[in-house]
């Protein structure tokens, strides 16, 4: 028998993505319903209770009204928002980011989507951390630009309209939504400095984060640290740590788009100790709706790259 999902926001960039990616699948069905119920709490928490795995794609606080909606149910749970990834209950849902993550995500009844910069800064971070050659109090910075539809509904009008903004730097009070789980998930105890940005161009990601070897523990090369992060991720299915050997002269932002996969490398020049980690991705694939699928299907124990 088809499992049932219902997509709680599904007219929203992630929710469409999600949509899309389900809608084909015999696997599933899907509930959805009509415009004019979309914000009636009686016909949402029928929607819920109907569906065996319900996804939030919803701003935080509608998350949580949602989550207070399935109170006494027995659908399982998948918050794209920001809401709960640092939550008491809730698994996070990026499977690649330990041993035991994956089997966690498919015995969960709540799980947090990961964000889309979250997911490249901590696939980074998270590994050298583990293999010892971070410190956990090393001061570092994240830098990154993504397409505009990162920013939802309200910036692909703007960015689509009559007179688009073009590229912006944001977030330059050091408070993006962002931060709480790139510290929770890498065991950093000082928060890194995050400088986003948003390009002109719809979809499509690229996080660097500068290193000097000389501020890492036992100073390791580029080799050292390709190592430690080939080794944490050579059985994902989605992750890949390009070879060192492969050198593009640029990092296009844009190459991953439509995909769930997930491509870091590490840059920079061994001479002087100035080395780049590097995470590409597609803001609406593995940063956001893929992800979600991904989870989806961990939760229902099929395919983990169905539909994908």
């Amino acid at each position: 028998m088809a499992a049932t999902v219902f997509i709680d926001g599904e007219v929203g960039t992630t929710g469409l993505q999600i949509r899309e990616r389900l809608a084909k699948r015999e696997d599933l069905t899907l509930i959805s319903l009509p415009e004019a119920k979309r914000k009636d709490a009686a016909a949402r928490k029928d929607a819920f209770a109907r569906a065996d795995v319900a996804i939030l794609c919803l701003p935080d606080d509608a998350a949580r009204e949602a989550v207070a909606l399935c109170d006494g149910l027995d659908t399982r749970l998948i918050d794209a928002s920001t809401a709960h990834r640092t939550a008491d209950g809730w698994t996070y849902g990026f499977p690649e980011l330990k041993p035991g993550q994956a089997d966690a995500i498919a015995k969960a009844d709540r799980v947090s989507n990961p964000g889309c910069y979250s997911t490249c800064a901590i696939a980074l971070l998270a590994p050298l951390v583990d293999a010892d050659l971070m410190a956990t109090d090393t001061a570092c910075a994240i830098f990154g630009i993504s397409g505009y539809t990162g920013g939802g509904k309200a910036m692909v009008a703007e960015f689509e309209g009559d007179t688009p903004p073009g590229p912006f730097i944001y977030a330059t009070g050091q408070t993006h939504k962002h931060l709480p789980e790139i510290i929770a998930r890498t065991g950093l105890t000082m928060t890194p400095i995050f400088t986003p940005s948003v390009g002109q161009y719809a979809q499509g990601m690229v996080v660097q984060i500068p290193l000097y070897s000389a501020a890492l523990k036992g100073r390791p090369d580029r080799a050292a640290i390709h190592a430690a992060l080939a080794a944490h991720y050579k059985a994902s299915r989605f992750v890949t740590v390009r070879p060192l050997d492969q050198v593009e002269p640029r990092e296009n932002p844009q190459k991953l788009n439509g995909t769930n996969r997930l491509e870091l490398a590490v840059l920079g020049d061994d001479a002087t100790g100035r080395l780049v980690v590097s995470a590409i991705l597609d803001n609406l694939g593995k940063g956001a709706s893929g992800a979600a699928v991904q989870n989806l299907n961990l939760m229902l124990g099929l395919d983990e790259g169905a539909g994908l």
